[in-house]
C-alpha cells in the first residue's frame, strides 16, 4: 500500500463525510423552516 494512495482515500473520505453532513444539516434547517411556516 503506498502511502500517496491512502492520502487519497483519506481525502475523499473527509469529503464525503463534509458533504453528507452539509446536506443533511440544510436538509434539517429546510424541513424546521417548511415546519415554522406551517404554523404560522
Amino acid at each position: 500500500m503506498e502511502y500517496g494512495w491512502f492520502s487519497h482515500v483519506l481525502v475523499w473520505v473527509i469529503g464525503l463525510m463534509t458533504a453528507g453532513s452539509i446536506v443533511s444539516v440544510s436538509l434539517a434547517l429546510f424541513s424546521m423552516g417548511r415546519q415554522g411556516y406551517r404554523k404560522g
